[in-house]
């Protein structure tokens, strides 16, 4: 689970000395105590992790566009910092090919050919590629291909 090693990863951390890395670790482990605190008797799955950790990512990378848009490079750093650590706990990314290739199939079994489909592709993708691929590049992907067909 998760929560094991986000705990050694702050260890490691704090061994050292790494101030900026500690600071994210430190709200993952924040998010995962409250996602545990808001589903009481519930196990935590992987992929519940999974979307913590992407809203996460997306909150930091919207506050860095936000302070870099206000000329606060220092701010913006230190959020792309954070935003660096916390993908590192996320499975291995797929490339724009394999999500292609992944959606066609989807495209294929479920028999949908024009746009007016896409909320359809777009739910069966999004499950089969959670945590594999960014939802904004799932969303491109899909529309351009329904736009082929």
């Amino acid at each position: 689970m998760l929560t094991e090693t986000i705990n050694e990863a702050i260890k490691q951390a704090m061994l050292h000395k790494e101030k900026e890395k500690l600071d994210a670790l430190r709200a993952i482990k924040s998010e995962l105590l409250l996602l545990k605190a808001n589903n009481p008797g519930t196990e935590i799955t992987e992929e519940m992790e999974i979307k913590m950790l992407q809203r996460m990512i997306k909150q930091r990378k919207e506050a860095a566009e936000t302070y870099k848009s206000q000329n606060r490079e220092e701010q913006y750093t230190e959020e792309m910092r954070q935003a660096e650590v916390i993908a590192a706990f996320l499975p291995a990314q797929m490339s724009e090919a394999e999500i292609e290739e992944v959606i066609r199939q989807i495209i294929a079994e479920s028999g949908v050919t024009d746009i007016k489909g896409m909320g359809k592709v777009m739910g069966l993708a999004s499950k089969a590629l959670a945590g594999k691929a960014e939802n904004k590049i799932i969303a491109e992907k899909v529309k351009a291909l329904l736009n082929q067909a």
